[in-house]
């Protein structure tokens, strides 16, 4: 349907998203449902018997299968509400730019919609050419919201008319294999009914959910359903670690790795159920060993420009939330930026990160991740809706040398690569990585670390120089130089790419709200 410029000019986003998120909370409620009637038909059992019993499990069975087919419906639900709600924030966000163009140039906007010049402030034969330009943003506004209005409207019917016909309906028996190619999971994925679909969130949540090439709202719906199931997991082995007497170094400190992991599990989850905007979509959970998790702010599969953040050592389940707010601050400075795009960041911890220097010193587990990346990229390409969305790759610290690795040794579908912190990414030079050089970027802080990790050569050689004046003062002379442990330095002219400023930040400041960094990177990911 239309939209006029009356319905859009107070319309709400938050909400729409209150809405969706109150539909989200169902799913909670069906799954405790859904493990009464479980519970019931268990006791049930042990003191009934006949064929009058075997006909009351059945429908207690029958009946908690129907609560479990609800969840990925609510959870759907709560999607559909939350990118309509981040739809009606850009629609707004350029309406609000047109309005303030027709304020400073003279232009005049009724209350439905009507564009004429003002005539005490325009001369008549110099207004034609604003009126029109006003005119013509002000349209694009509108057709944006009522684009979201009638897909929001068409997915929502989808849902409704599926209620009379069946939530889930069993799919054909073959599945893509775990690493099979993006484009193929998402031409299997593409042949399935909507309830065939659905059937594989409830059903096979834990290979539906880790696919690549399987669409992000499906991957959510999959994820989500298996949180309870992964903190189950993490209590019960907190429990046995508790009940060990006595501890020793290692059980004490196993013992902290999972109370570390709980407790970014539950921020997570916290962000996960959160209204806040834009919505985040859990793209795959690993609670073993460290913890990986992927989480997308915004679907990436209907945003215009989406970056991947893949972050250094230490990197883990316990503090996911910390290195999602990185990649939420580059979103909020591109809304800056561009407030009428939308754009998606994902936070890419999928890998095993280094956590001492000793690991950190070798390019092993960068290298064990490119594959992963590689293929959860291409997933990217073949899930987005619409006109191929820019792609950019950012990695941090030893998160860079996983990203260059993977670029050197697999290929990348992205559009822009960005490394900040880099102790070397693999490469000598910014051709290498298979993109063209002008799209490769670099920063690093003066005041960084990181500058430090050079060659054991290098360090020799600066030692040895160090070790008096004339040699302090030969130092200066022969300059900073570009080879850093893991190759040139990708923020050095040598290197071939091309650079953005940081201030001084430090190794994790980038960030920072005042930090020009943040600026470079919301830039490169808009292709500004």
């Amino acid at each position: 349907m239309a939209v006029g410029y009356a319905q859009l000019a107070p319309a709400d986003p938050a909400a729409w998203r209150a809405t969706g998120s109150a539909w989200a909370s169902l799913a909670g409620v069906a799954e405790r449902r859904a493990g009464e009637l479980a519970d019931g038909g268990v006791t049930l059992r042990t003191g009934w018997s006949g064929s009058a019993a075997e006909s009351a499990g059945a429908r207690l069975a029958g009946l908690r299968d129907e609560l479990v087919a609800l969840v990925p419906v609510a959870i759907e639900t709560d999607q559909v509400l939350a990118e309509f709600a981040a739809r009606l924030v850009a629609a707004r966000a350029r309406l609000a730019a047109a309005v303030a163009a027709a304020a400073a140039t003279g232009v005049l906007i009724d209350r439905r919609g009507g564009v004429r010049a003002d005539p005490a402030r325009v001369p008549a034969d110099g207004s034609g050419a604003t009126v029109a330009q006003v005119a013509t943003a002000l349209r694009e506004a509108l057709d944006l919201a009522a684009t979201a209005d009638g897909e929001a409207t068409t997915r929502l019917a989808r849902l409704a008319e599926a209620a009379g016909t069946g939530w889930t309906s069993r799919p054909p028996s073959y599945r893509p294999p775990p690493n099979a190619e993006p484009g193929l999971v998402r031409r299997w994925w593409a042949g399935l009914t909507p309830a065939e679909r659905r059937w594989l969130v409830v059903h096979e949540p834990e290979r539906t959910g880790r696919l690549d090439g399987v669409p992000a709202d499906a991957r959510d719906q999959a994820n989500r359903l298996l949180l309870a199931a992964r903190r189950a997991a993490l209590t019960e082995l907190w429990e046995q670690l508790l009940a060990r007497v006595p501890r020793g170094p290692l059980e004490v400190a196993g013992l902290r790795g999972v109370e570390g992991k709980l407790s970014g599990l539950d921020a997570l989850v916290d962000r996960l159920e959160s209204t806040r905007q834009p919505r985040a979509y859990l793209l795959g959970l690993d609670v073993g060993g460290e913890g990986r998790t992927v989480v997308a702010l915004g679907n990436p599969d209907r945003a215009s420009d989406v970056l991947t953040y893949v972050p250094g050592m230490t990197a883990g389940l316990g503090d996911a939330t910390g290195e999602l707010g990185r990649a939420a601050r580059v979103l909020a400075r591109c809304a800056e930026l561009a407030p009428g795009e939308q754009t998606s960041a994902v936070l890419w911890l999928d890998y095993d990160a280094p956590d001492f220097l000793h690991e950190a010193a070798g390019d092993g587990q960068a290298r064990a991740a490119g594959e992963a990346l590689h293929r959860f990229q291409e997933g990217l390409r073949a899930t987005h809706d619409g006109p191929p969305g820019r792609q950019t790759v950012l990695g941090h610290s030893y998160g860079s040398l996983v990203v260059g690795t993977a670029a050197r040794d697999h290929g990348l579908a992205a559009d822009a690569l960005v490394f900040v912190g880099s102790p070397g990414v693999g490469v000598a030079h910014a051709a290498d990585l298979g993109l063209p050089p002008g799209q490769v970027w670099a920063s690093t802080a003066p005041d960084d670390v990181i500058r430090l990790a050079r060659p054991p050569e290098e360090l020799a050689r600066r030692a040895a120089l160090g070790a008096s004046p004339i040699g302090t003062i030969a130092g200066w002379l022969a300059g900073p130089g570009d080879e850093l442990w893991f190759g040139r330095d990708p923020a050095e002219p040598g290197f071939g790419g091309r650079t953005f400023p940081s201030g001084r930040y430090g190794h994790t400041g980038y960030w920072h709200p005042d930090n020009p960094a943040l600026d470079g990177m919301a830039r490169v990911v808009l292709g500004r």
